[in-house]
């Protein structure tokens, strides 16, 4: 195992998840066995076979998806802190993931994190009824492109439209309300995306359509320990480090409603802090794919199987 300098920890979010996950890790490592034990006793049910053997309809539902990644995510990181000396000098997580990240940096606990995304799932299918709203991704179109077609969009008034996700230089999510949102694909289109597409997702994420999710949250965010990160933790909301336990909490509180700045984050870390070498720790490679079209001159790398944990390089 090696590291070089100035390494970023990432952590993924919705869309990472599949059948199967972690049963590698919990199989190989006692740390990765006690974050599914941990999680199973926490949450009153069985969410280590539900990673593991499905039905991955179930494992698709948002309330069962987000404390399933989370789980999967500590029980990875734990199970590479005890075998490698991982010197991250900051982490971020991408939507869902700012909590794995925060769990990793001793800002919550796993027990606290995991009854947080448990209730953030339920609160944010809740606040809109299936149908009424919807995600698209669009690519091959730049920020201001895309933030004119849905300006014009949202202009008619004829429903809430808004950047909801800034995952790489060309690829953005937009959500809200169903109609809008084909209206601002068809403007996308019609503005020279490459692509635009509706996502097959159940709700609009990071749009104010959640707001009624974002209130609901908030009093359980408020009496939840919150510690100061011991490692910075580079929120979604505001690109830039927590401001301790407060001020995690706080940028938790708005990202329910607010847009993943994921390339702004991404380019503090490097820019900013100084980081050279990325490690995406969770399910999936989704993470890493996105920061090789954010920026090619650091180091992505996505977490290893177990048996390839002796030979990575960061």
């Amino acid at each position: 195992f090696s590291m070089s300098n100035h390494l970023a920890l990432i952590f993924p979010g919705q869309g990472s998840q599949s059948v199967g996950m972690g049963k590698a890790w919990v199989d190989a490592f006692d740390e990765a066995r006690a974050v599914f034990e941990e999680a199973d006793a926490t949450l009153g049910f069985s969410l280590s076979s539900l990673c593991f053997e499905g039905p991955n309809d179930d494992l698709q539902l948002t309330a069962n998806t987000q404390p399933a990644i989370l789980a999967c995510s500590v029980a990875m990181y734990r199970s590479l802190a005890a075998r490698t000396d991982l010197e991250a000098v900051a982490m971020a997580g991408h939507s869902l993931g700012e909590y794995s990240a925060h769990v990793a940096a001793g800002t919550l606990s796993l027990a606290d994190a995991l009854r947080l995304v448990r209730r953030r799932g339920e609160l944010m299918q809740e606040a809109v009824p299936v149908g009424v709203g919807a995600m698209a991704a669009i690519m091959g179109l730049d920020q201001g492109a895309i933030s004119l077609a849905v300006d014009q969009v949202a202009a008619e008034g004829d429903g809430v439209v808004a950047l909801a996700n800034v995952n790489s230089p060309q690829q953005m999510v937009i959500a809200g309300h169903a109609g809008a949102v084909e209206r601002a694909v068809a403007a996308s289109k019609a503005a020279g995306a490459r692509i635009a597409k509706m996502l097959p997702v159940s709700a609009p994420f990071h749009s104010p359509l959640m707001a009624p999710a974002r209130a609901h949250l908030t009093p359980h965010l408020r009496e939840t320990q919150f510690d100061d990160p011991r490692v910075p933790v580079v929120t979604n909301i505001d690109a830039q480090p927590a401001a301790g336990g407060a001020g995690a909490r706080e940028a938790l509180e708005r990202q329910v409603d607010g847009p993943v700045r994921w390339v702004e984050s991404i380019r503090h870390l490097i820019d900013d802090l100084g980081v050279g070498s990325f490690l995406e720790v969770g399910p999936g490679k989704v993470l890493t794919g996105l920061g090789k079209r954010i920026d090619k001159g650091v180091r992505w790398t996505a977490a290893p199987t177990p048996e390839g944990l002796a030979d990575l390089t960061v």
